[in-house]
């Protein structure tokens, strides 16, 4: 049977069970088994005679077999080998006494307890290592790794050629120092579960690499007594590593495995490339980080493969960038309309709401598709930047459409937009003389002159302007008018169409209706974008709002709908570090606004320790305080009640209400990757000897009906929210909160995406130690937005100095998302903060680490980008270009929802 990379493991191994736990693991081919790779090397095994033995330290030595008898187990069932072993000579070239000590097998086959007999029988010169232990007064030890030494003299060297056969039998090294050698050296230490250890994990790699060099041509289980030496059957059907690799690293290149391993594994590093970095060849690596002979061997080939990963991702990204180039796309060069709305606006933009304007419009006037990702705070502007993008776009005669990851911010989104396009006619420039007072992302402000503006006689029947929740659902004339808007292909404002899961049918048929006309529009929309039923042929712009929701599949159902490639704007206020966005959005033009308009207030952070009543006492009377002056306050727990078995004593609770505002077969689709994301948030702490057990999550209902008993808040009505209410009981919430009605909203992460309510100036987050900065720093983005002084409570449990308390005074210590971020890549690692499909763990990355790993990255990308303006389509380097497209087919959720 040839075996290659695509090889599956259940055509090679004999043993079902072993295979369904690594296919458990994502092992299912052999060049899966090759690139799961180890977290860690173990040190490697002192040499010690016997009476230098430290009982529970593992330790190797050299021993011939005094006796050996089989003792089957009446009661027990199955078999006991003991076998006494004595270190004479070995001990002598130590300068001490020699002693014995006895091997203990146990097994319920009798062709393993044969096939071992054999392997131990009187006189045999064994090589062993095993953790020492002591019963009825005697060393001893339980199941130790052994291998075989053939009797006689060796080469001079020492050195191991191979498995060595005198006889009928067959030997696992020549001489004694090479078995010490070999069996002493630093072993892999895999991420392993319940179903199967890291050894036999070992194991099975071992026998892959083996099989793909040639130097094994059969498998154990069936007949044991055949098998090589050099390969041990387990009692599972599996196999051990013993033997599987040269004594010197000297010799690795010219070893039989090594040699037969690089004509199956051809490298994928351009030759120069590996030189002037001096890397191994890909075979080599991978020899040497599943069977390293040190642990310098082992780091230079994770280097190695570390460097592969970040060259691969870099010429994929660089080519896909170069690629979309030879797309077609609707040039959109007509500004005059998104210029009238700038103007309009009742306040001046940031410079980075310019610059980032200047650099769409003129992407967006050429030829080929943009593609630009943006990422702002919280607050910084991203929808005035895209509402002048899809003017753009409109203004040119063409269509827009915004996604949004929720109904509610899609609601939200229709609302403000409506009210901006209102205001290019409605408000003239410079005669309102509230222009200066109005906050540039306070939605109430813009709502307010868009409503003054049509109540002042505007009988085109523009999109009447709702509140973003109090009013959805319900039509006014206004809104009734804005069909007759819609369907004025001269008018100066352009229609905005709001299309949604959550519509009755007739209306989001009429949605629908209008975007296939091709009529020039602006669709704002939640995932019900992507449904087949969607067209919209003269779509010329896609902005996604929230980027790290949507999965590129998602996207490019968009973008191939027609036969024009739209433009593209992908917007994020997720933080992230700039190396992560070179290394996972290194496709796109990047953009960032960094500058929060004027009046901002930063909003100030207090760390309270759970059990300091005092203090808790004291920030719930600063609340109430803060309420009397007219304003809100959010209380966000991870939980919804304590009954929930679906919250469990862990973090996926929080996260899985994250989609609860979404279409329900998106919600579906995003809460369990939400909720995983989120559950690696906190550090892992497991109950058991000497480990502290985590304290319950706080649930919204224990949260609302304790609060609402304190003396500091009689009087005072409190809502919850969780992902449990349907869309009426939302959007009555939400409207009562906004109002004032019910002034405390007791809620879920629900709120951290799709929540705007000015007058909120507190917010206290529950169990915050067990969330992510960057889901903290969202959260915290929900108050401050008013131009009014806020607060935010981060209410923990953690001890002292622990690292749950130092990322809790990252986000206390500053306001800036950059900073937060790059903590957080820090702290939990890039799959947990991008999401594992995004990091490496569901892509061909698995060894790259955007943060410490930043000069690989630049250098790859440099090197890469050398190599296309040579070579663009790579047909000088075969295997190089074969890597690339397996990555780019690999990575289809490469910017998955997190």
């Amino acid at each position: 049977m040839s075996i290659t990379l695509n090889t599956t493991m259940s055509s090679i191994m004999t043993n079902k069970r072993r295979v369904g736990a690594l296919k458990s693991l994502g092992v299912v081919t052999v060049g899966d088994a090759l690139t799961y790779y180890p977290f860690r090397v173990a040190d490697p095994v002192p040499l010690r005679a016997l009476r230098e033995a430290r009982i529970g330290e593992r330790m190797a030595f050299s021993a011939s077999v005094r006796s050996m008898r089989v003792v089957p187990m009446n009661v027990r069932r199955g078999y006991r080998l003991e076998a006494v072993v004595d270190d004479g000579d070995f001990a002598v070239s130590r300068h001490i006494a020699g002693a014995a000590a006895r091997l203990v097998f146990f097994s319920y086959k009798k062709q393993y307890v044969d096939w071992l007999s054999m392997r131990l029988r009187s006189g045999a010169i064994v090589v062993i290592a095993g953790e020492p232990s002591e019963f009825n007064g005697q060393l001893q030890f339980t199941h130790p790794e052994i291998m075989t030494v053939a009797p006689g003299s060796g080469p001079a060297d020492g050195e191991y050629s191979g498995v060595v056969q005198m006889s009928a039998l067959k030997y696992d090294a020549d001489t004694v120092e090479a078995g010490l050698r070999r069996i002493s050296r630093p072993r892999p230490v895999y991420h392993a579960s319940s179903r199967i250890s890291s050894e036999h994990i070992h194991e099975s790699i071992v026998q892959c690499i083996e099989l793909l060099a040639g130097t094994r041509q059969d498998l154990p289980g069936d007949a044991a007594t055949e098998a090589p030496q050099t390969m041990k059957p387990m009692e599972d059907g599996g196999i051990s590593g013993a033997g599987t690799a040269p004594a010197d690293a000297e010799s690795r290149s010219g070893n039989a495995v090594a040699v037969g391993l690089a004509r199956a594994i051809p490298d994928v590093l351009p030759e120069s490339v590996r030189e002037s970095n001096h890397l191994l060849h890909r075979a080599e690596a991978f020899l040497a980080i599943h069977d390293p002979l040190n642990t310098a061997d082992f780091k230079r080939a994770i280097g190695t493969m570390r460097y592969e990963e970040a060259f691969v991702s870099q010429t994929a990204l660089l080519q896909s960038r170069s690629n979309v180039r030879k797309d077609a796309a609707l040039p959109c060069a007509g500004v005059a309309l998104r210029d009238r709305f700038i103007e309009s606006l009742p306040f001046p933009l940031t410079g980075g709401q310019r610059e980032v304007i200047d650099d769409i419009g003129v992407d967006m006037a050429r030829e080929y598709p943009m593609q630009r990702l943006l990422q702002g705070e919280v607050g910084s502007g991203k929808t005035v930047v895209a509402v002048a993008a899809m003017l753009q776009a409109a203004g040119s005669g063409h269509q827009a459409v915004l996604v949004a990851p929720t109904q509610v911010l899609a609601e939200q989104h229709h609302a403000t937009i409506s009210a901006m396009l209102c205001a290019i006619d409605g408000v003239e420039t410079g005669d309102d003389p509230s222009r200066d007072a109005l906050s540039p992302n306070d939605p109430a402000d813009l709502i307010k002159a868009a409503e003054s503006a049509a109540d002042d006689g505007d009988a085109k029947g523009r999109a009447a302007v709702k509140h973003p929740v109090k009013h959805s659902g319900a039509r006014s004339g206004k809104q009734d008018g804005a069909a007759h808007a819609q369907s004025d292909a001269n008018t100066r404002h352009v229609p905005v169409i709001l299309l949604t899961g959550g519509m009755k049918l007739a209306a989001r048929r009429r949605a629908l209706a209008l975007a296939a006309s091709g009529d020039p529009c602006i669709i704002v929309a939640t995932h019900a974008a992507f449904s087949k039923t969607f067209q919209a042929p003269n779509l010329a712009l896609v902005v996604i709002d929230e980027q790290h929701r949507f999965g590129v599949e998602q996207r490019e159902s968009l973008r191939t709908k027609n036969d024009v490639v739209p433009h593209l704007l992908v917007m994020t206020a997720t933080p992230i570090p700039r190396t992560a966005a070179m290394t996972w959005f290194g496709d796109l033009d990047i953009s960032w606004l960094t500058e929060l308009p004027g009046g901002r207030k930063p909003i100030r952070t207090f760390i309270v320790p759970e059990d300091d009543g005092r203090m808790m006492g004291s920030m719930f009377a600063h609340i109430r305080g803060r309420i009397d002056a007219g304003e809100r306050a959010y209380v966000v727990c991870p939980r919804i009640d304590a009954d929930d078995e679906s919250d469990g004593d862990d973090d996926t609770s929080g996260a899985s209400q994250i989609g609860v505002y979404d279409d329900s077969d998106a919600y579906r689709r995003e809460s369990a990757a939400a909720a995983a994301n989120t559950a690696a948030s906190a550090p892992s702490q497991e109950d058991g000897d000497g480990a502290p057990s985590r304290p319950p999550l706080h649930s919204v209902a224990e949260i609302e009906r304790r609060l609402s008993s304190l003396p500091q808040f009689r009087g005072v009505r409190f809502a919850t929210l969780t992902g449990r209410d349907d869309d009426a009981t939302k959007q009555q919430v939400m409207a009562d909160f906004a109002d004032g009605a019910t002034p405390v909203l007791v809620a879920t992460t629900v709120i951290e995406v799709g929540v705007d309510v000015p007058q909120a100036s507190c917010i206290v987050i529950f169990d915050a130690d067990r969330y992510g900065l960057s889901q903290l720093h969202q959260l915290r983005g929900r108050v401050g937005r008013g131009g009014t002084d806020s607060w935010a409570f981060l209410i923990s449990r953690a001890e002292d100095g622990g690292p749950a308390q130092q990322r809790l005074q990252v986000i206390q210590g500053t306001l800036d998302g950059a900073q937060i971020a790059q903590a957080d890549l820090e702290f939990r690692g890039a799959g947990d903060v991008l999401g594992d499909a995004q990091s490496g763990g569901k892509s061909g990355l698995k060894l790259l680490r955007v943060v410490k790993d930043v000069k690989i990255i630049a250098d790859a990308r440099e090197r890469a980008g050398r190599l296309l303006a040579d070579d663009p389509d790579l047909s000088g380097e075969v295997e190089l270009a074969g890597a690339v497209l397996d990555f780019t087919r690999g990575n289809e959720t490469f910017l998955t929802s997190s």
